[in-house]
């Protein structure tokens, strides 16, 4: 996968806040045109029981979890682009929060294998060659 100008600031970003988060450890990834593939393996799993637990109950994003980390992420990102904009002089709008770059959620999963580990590992590693005129091949049509 060849990244543009803002995919290059994406993976700069990402690859950066495994540096920040001591708690995180990243295990595969891949960036997409429009969508990122990761395995993040979280260090402290009690924190994100908890958090868990606790956002059934309340809207609250705990301290060194995956919610806070792709809130972190996300912000990053969009500064950093919102700068890319202003450096080219582009007449685009910049990103906030009615004009989102990146889609408002994000779909997690716990691997509970290691078979099942492997084949996300080969799924992610797989993604690039799937993806055909900017779709996964087979959709779409």
């Amino acid at each position: 996968m060849i990244l543009s100008d803002w995919g290059k600031i994406v993976e700069e970003e990402f690859l950066k806040s495994f540096e920040i988060r001591k708690e995180l450890r990243l295990d595969e990834y891949v960036i997409m045109p429009d969508h990122i593939h990761a395995i993040v393996i979280l260090l402290n799993k009690d924190i994100e029981t908890q958090e868990i637990k606790e956002q059934k109950s309340k809207l609250e994003r705990k301290p060194k979890s995956i919610s806070s980390f792709i809130a972190g992420f996300k912000s990053a990102v969009n500064s950093k682009i919102d700068d890319d904009i202003d450096k080219k002089g582009l007449d685009i709008p910049k990103y906030n929060r009615k004009n989102h770059f990146f889609q408002l959620n994000y779909h997690d999963k716990i691997i509970r294998s290691h078979k099942e580990l492997i084949n996300v590992q080969r799924y992610i590693r797989s993604n690039p060659k799937n993806w055909k005129n900017g779709k996964p091949k087979g959709h779409g049509r």
